[in-house]
């Protein structure tokens, strides 16, 4: 029988706030009838306003939901709602089998993918061709790139208002260079005192590109996808991957809640071997309406198979292959670094890849202190600060709060611009998301 699931677990799959408020109103048994719990499943009725109730049921194992409820968003307040009711501890029926209209859907879903039809052999020369006309595109945005931030730079940068940020970043989506438009789009938002650095980031960036092929393989494929090129994952599956006990240290969501104006919401996840000590970034996008397909809660080990992106220091990855499904950490913080020698990890991975911008990192035994320059987390001899707007006010109390003056061990993103804490460990030794 599966470990039950924490309130934050399941939270983290809501596609919004809307929707975790809605399934918090069906927590309680009141509105359930004919609920289960076996084979890794769980199933119920939920009362809704007409006479016919709602069939809920779940996939632990995806997680996935299915409801009869007309509701377009995934998962529905009814799957999170009978979620939150397991994960309660409420007592569910675990003998009995779980009902047709939800046995048919657990079958059809976990029946292995019929095997597709053999798609005709690739053409190589055709496929270097493409390959070579995507370059020469990317290559010739990347110099015009590079020509207009040399004349911005000339200019002055207090003209900004002149520049139409939106128009470059255009005609870098036309050079099939996404990664170029979207450091381009950021431009626009980027405050006068930063701007000379970002311009500083993509001509370097769009350089680097224009002499991808005189660099060492591992630099030449950080630059590719910074630029935007994308590695297949069938590509990726098929090549080594690295098994080990991964802690999943946290997890970030960014974007628009519930996917507003029909753009992405991105969630970054974040683990640590145990074995290798090697960390993994997974990213799981959710569409408008749903929320990222991936979560795990910070806290606890996943046994799985690991596919690495390529680039001079891999740490984005696929999850090519699960041994089981997440279980609770021991309660014990994970190994950190004093932010002396976080800075200067992050300023040694910066060396092979000057474009990372979320770097993991694990402080032990830091406080956070409020002081005239913002938030900063200190070990008494030295201190990061905390990023502008990286937490909302109540997180950052929250986390003043965890602390209560106290050393704690804290995980975030190191990035250009501070520290984004993420998850703490409290005096107990269990994980706390921050945000």
């Amino acid at each position: 029988m599966e470990e039950r699931w924490s309130t934050d677990h399941v939270l983290s799959l809501a596609p919004d706030q809307a929707s975790r408020k809605a399934a918090g109103k069906l927590a309680g048994p009141a509105p359930w009838s004919q609920t289960g719990w076996a084979g890794g499943a769980l199933w119920g009725l939920c009362k809704g306003s007409g006479s016919t109730p709602y069939r809920t049921v779940v996939d632990l194992g995806g997680p996935a939901s299915k409801c009869s409820c007309p509701s377009r968003k995934f998962p529905c307040k009814h799957g999170l709602g009978l979620l939150l009711l397991w994960s309660g501890g409420a007592e569910l029926a675990t003998e009995a089998e779980a009902p047709e209209w939800a046995a048919e859907w657990l079958t059809a879903r976990r029946q292995p993918a019929r095997p597709s039809k053999k798609a005709a052999p690739a053409d190589p020369a055709a496929a270097r061709r493409r390959a070579e006309q995507r370059a020469a595109r990317v290559a010739a945005g990347a110099q015009e790139l590079r020509l207009r931030l040399t004349d911005r730079v000339r200019h002055g940068l207090a003209d900004q208002g002149s520049t139409d940020w939106s128009e470059i970043a255009a005609r870098m989506v036309d050079a099939q260079a996404p990664g170029l438009a979207g450091r381009v789009r950021h431009l626009s938002e980027t405050p006068p005192q930063g701007q000379l650095a970002e311009y500083a980031m993509l001509h370097l960036l769009a350089g680097a590109y224009g002499r991808v092929g005189e660099l060492p393989e591992p630099l030449a494929a950080t630059v590719r996808t910074r630029v935007g090129h994308t590695t297949d994952t069938a590509e990726l599956l098929a090549g080594p991957t690295v098994r080990d006990r991964w802690l999943v240290l946290g997890s970030r969501t960014t974007g628009p809640e519930g996917g507003a104006d029909g753009q992405l919401t991105t969630r970054r996840i974040w683990l640590r071997g145990a074995k290798t000590g090697r960390p993994a970034l997974l990213l799981s996008f959710g569409r408008p309406g749903t929320a990222p397909d991936l979560a795990l809660p910070a806290g606890t080990v996943l046994e799985a198979e690991l596919a690495y992106h390529p680039g001079a220091r891999p740490l984005r990855a696929v999850l090519a292959h699960r041994h089981g499904t997440p279980e609770p950490a021991p309660a014990t913080p994970p190994p950190g670094l004093t932010p002396a020698e976080a800075a200067a990890a992050y300023g040694e991975a910066l060396t092979e890849d000057p474009w990372l911008e979320h770097w993991p990192t694990t402080l032990a035994a830091v406080v956070p202190v409020l002081t005239p320059e913002g938030w900063r987390l200190t070990d008494g001899d030295h201190s990061l600060p905390i990023r502008p707007a990286a937490l909302p006010d109540t997180a950052l109390w929250r986390l003043a709060a965890i602390s209560a003056g106290h050393p704690v061990t804290l995980f975030g993103e190191h990035g250009h611009t501070g520290f984004a804490p993420v998850t703490a460990w409290d005096s107990a030794g269990q994980a706390v998301a921050i945000v």
